[in-house]
């Protein structure tokens, strides 16, 4: 059965904007969601997966550039192929998996099967003259540890460059040249027709990389633990800056009560040198009048 195109599924024109998708989502969503559809449970969720998947393709800027690319060949994959090379374009469709499990159609068993393939076919097709032997991770399954084997497929995937040689699709034999000029021209035609090819199969596995990280699992709940860890960070964080301004303003309060004490102490010494000066002035000013006395007689 033929995809149906993302657009005609929300029923908007291929230039609508986010808040027209977010607006034509939102209504479908209600209409087909399987808890107002009691009657029609069945039909209900087939459809609104339909709707789910087209809204996450279109409402993320870079799955909506590629789509918009190749809408033509996602939507036809797997009715008709150019050559024999595997068609990844039947693949970027949730429909092509049943559940997040490990069983023959879940979602780890076809993406691993479908990875394994990709791996298979650049080693046929790989260049004579190449020397590559990559140790391949594998996708893995649902219970895959995220460092051991998830981490791993993700980051040799994301950066897949193809080994394919594509010398089916050359347009010259260089066999055939007439001179050794001609041959280099060939040869020149033939790489810039591979460079293409390759290019294009780069873009595509790399988007299918993305398409399934971004649906797998293994993945959400790793990015939710590390936001957990993230907050606990936090937090913790949050509660040392408070154990350190306690103690701050603890300090602070310590220092202001020594201070004025120190300050009350001052004052009183203050108080008491004042008094002692007038007194000794008294005492100097009675013993010069004695002075005088004792002088006269």
């Amino acid at each position: 059965m033929r995809m149906k195109c993302h657009y005609e599924v929300l029923g908007v024109p291929r230039s609508a904007d986010g808040d027209e998708l977010k607006k034509a989502y939102r209504k479908l969503a209600l209409q087909w969601h399987p808890d107002k559809n009691p009657d029609n449970v069945q039909e209900a969720t087939v459809q609104f997966r339909i709707i789910q998947q087209a809204y996450a393709v279109l409402a993320d800027p870079q799955e909506r550039a590629f789509y918009d690319k190749y809408r033509e060949s996602i939507l036809r994959a797997g009715q008709e192929k150019a050559d024999d090379h595997l068609d990844l374009f039947e693949y970027f469709n949730c429909s092509c998996y049943s559940g997040y499990n490990d069983g023959e159609n879940g979602f780890y068993a076809v993406y691993r099967n479908l990875f394994e393939k990709v791996a298979a076919e650049d080693c046929e097709y790989r260049s004579e003259n190449s020397d590559d032997d990559d140790d391949i991770p594998t996708f893995g399954a649902s219970d895959s540890s995220y460092d051991e084997v998830v981490h791993n497929f993700y980051a040799y995937w994301q950066s897949y460059s193809t080994k394919t040689s594509y010398a089916w699709l050359f347009k010259y034999d260089i066999r055939d040249a007439p001179s050794r000029r001609v041959m280099k021209l060939m040869e020149k035609d033939n790489k810039k027709i591979r460079d293409q090819a390759k290019k294009k199969r780069n873009e595509e596995v790399r988007a299918l990389v993305a398409f399934v990280k971004k649906r797998d699992k293994r993945v959400q709940q790793h990015k939710k633990l590390l936001e957990e860890k993230s907050a606990a960070n936090s937090r913790k964080m949050e509660d040392n800056r408070r154990k350190q301004l306690d103690e701050r303003r603890k300090y602070v309060y310590s220092w202001t009560i020594i201070k004025n004490r120190i300050g009350q102490r001052c004052l009183r010494s203050k108080k008491f040198f004042k008094k002692w000066r007038l007194m000794l002035r008294k005492s100097l000013v009675m013993f010069n009048q004695k002075m005088k006395i004792l002088k006269r007689n």
